[in-house]
């Protein structure tokens, strides 16, 4: 049995061709480096969560008209201002059967202050159901038309403001998740476009040095030496007001990525300036690869940590210059509803003191994505860090 062990290993070994083994090489190397790096990632529990926290604000904005009972623009005069209402679980012995209800509301108005004040009716409760029939047609995802609601009550009439009602009766809830759609949808694209821009002036200035490096250092420096807030708006300032919302939202998204590529800009520019003296890149290029190739095959790669990190932490930097911007009155205009926007209709003390919800559900909404992303832009860096230690 021993002896014959060395025979069968030679044997096995004699099927394989040199190419079959370097492909078999190659492919368990791309294995093993990204499944150490899924292990390095899945030990930072914080960033787990707040991956699957990521992805469930994204298939909210993916599927608003889905899940938001009703249009962003659509209200109830009757029902200005209401406060935000629970669901009952009712039981199945009182006649109405087992299932998801709201109550009714009765409401008092005050003829000295002319306040609403609002107090549920026990014997009042509308039913909820899933996928119901709302009465506002919408395309999914631009495929077809269809008026069905991942849950609403069954009469359409009724009042459902799981989150409170704004001063003029339109559902809080709605228009956060719409609102979820422009917000994060600017942080993505306007990062995109600051990626590309940062990463080719950055690799550009640590590459090619002299008279490319100066003149890309010093405009860099002038977009740094400049406030932010004060940048944003004068240039937000600059947009006509009479674009459409469409135009006016290409704009903004423009406007903050041509802005906000300076410091990733300056990361790429010390590490290309690191590594352009490794030898596997003085070996390529004394190969004959021209200096485009260097940089894209064998530099770039090498700062994929780094490019992670920037990007996840520049994501939410994004949505808090468009909420600072709609917030001011500068950015995003109504009707188009975002996180800003919402922020700016609550800032009156008035509705502080009153609704505080019309100010407390958007702001929730921003912080929970941005530290979601702030968290996951962590584990990612440190995860796809080669230089991080060993995995267990």
């Amino acid at each position: 049995m021993i002896s014959k062990l060395p025979l069968i290993g030679r044997k096995h070994r004699s099927r394989n061709t040199p190419e079959t083994d370097a492909a078999v090489d190659e492919a368990s190397a791309q294995r093993s480096s990204v499944s150490l790096t899924w292990r390095r990632f899945k030990r930072h529990k914080l960033a787990l969560v707040s991956l699957w926290i990521v992805i469930g604000v994204y298939l909210i904005a993916i599927f608003a008209d889905l899940i938001a009972p009703r249009p962003a623009g659509d209200y109830n005069a009757d029902y200005p201002l209401l406060p935000p209402q629970s669901m009952t679980l009712t039981d199945p012995g009182d006649g109405r059967g087992f299932g998801l209800y709201v109550h009714g509301y009765t409401q008092e108005i005050d003829e000295v202050s002319w306040n609403r004040y609002y107090t549920e009716d026990p014997d009042e409760l509308h039913r909820i159901e899933f996928f119901v029939n709302s009465g506002h047609d919408y395309e999914f995802l631009g495929l077809f038309t269809t008026d069905r609601k991942l849950f609403a009550p069954a009469d359409p009439d009724a009042p459902f403001f799981l989150m409170g009602s704004d001063s003029n009766g339109r559902d809080i809830f709605s228009r956060v998740i719409y609102g979820t759609q422009v917000s994060m949808s600017i942080g993505l694209i306007g990062v995109v476009l600051s990626l590309v821009i940062g990463i080719a002036l950055g690799a550009a200035a640590g590459f090619f040095r002299g008279v490319v490096d100066t003149v890309i250092q010093r405009i860099t420096e002038l977009f740094m030496s400049i406030p932010s807030i004060p940048l944003w708006m004068a240039l937000a300032a600059a947009i006509p007001r009479e674009w459409g919302p469409l135009t006016i939202y290409f704009a903004i998204t423009v406007l903050l990525s041509l802005i906000g590529w300076t410091s990733l800009a300056r990361e790429v520019r010390g590490r290309v300036l690191t590594l352009r003296s490794e030898d596997y890149v003085v070996a390529a290029r004394l190969d004959g690869a021209s200096r485009v190739r260097v940089i894209r095959r064998h530099i770039l790669p090498g700062l994929t940590s780094h490019i992670i990190a920037s990007v996840t932490l520049a994501v939410p930097a994004m949505i808090l210059a468009e909420t600072s911007l709609s917030f001011l009155g500068l950015g995003l205009q109504p009707p188009v509803v975002s996180w800003g926007v919402l922020l700016q209709e609550a800032q009156n003390i008035r509705s502080v003191i009153t609704a505080p919800w019309l100010l407390i559900v958007p702001s929730t909404a921003v912080v929970i994505a941005t530290l979601a992303l702030n968290f996951l832009g962590d584990g990612l860096r440190d995860a796809a860090d080669p230089y991080g230690g060993a995995t267990r």
